[in-house]
C-alpha cells in the first residue's frame, strides 16, 4: 500500500463505527492499490460520498496540525472524487 492510502486508512479509522467506513478500510486492507485511482475506482456511491464528507475535515485538522505531508496525500484522494 502507498502512503497516500496508509494515512486514508489510518484516517478512516477515526470512524470505525460507521458501517461504510468499516467497507473502506476492508478494501484498503485487502486491496492491493497500485495508485490511489486505482482504489478510488473501486468505490460505490456510498463510500464516494462518505470520503467527500470526512476528507475535508480530515485535510483541515492536518494543516491545522501542520501536518502538510498528511493534509497533501488525503487531499490527492479528495481530488479523485471529484
Amino acid at each position: 500500500m502507498d502512503y497516500t492510502l496508509g494515512y486514508l486508512r489510518e484516517s478512516i479509522s477515526n470512524y470505525d463505527e460507521n458501517s461504510v467506513a468499516k467497507r473502506i478500510s476492508e478494501k484498503l486492507e485487502k486491496g492491493n492499490f497500485k495508485t490511489e485511482r486505482d482504489f478510488v475506482l473501486t468505490l460505490n456511491e456510498d463510500e464516494i460520498q462518505f470520503l467527500n464528507d470526512v476528507l475535508p475535515n480530515e485535510i483541515k485538522y492536518a494543516f491545522n496540525e501542520q501536518d502538510f505531508i498528511r493534509g497533501n496525500q488525503l487531499n490527492e484522494v479528495y481530488e479523485l472524487l471529484l
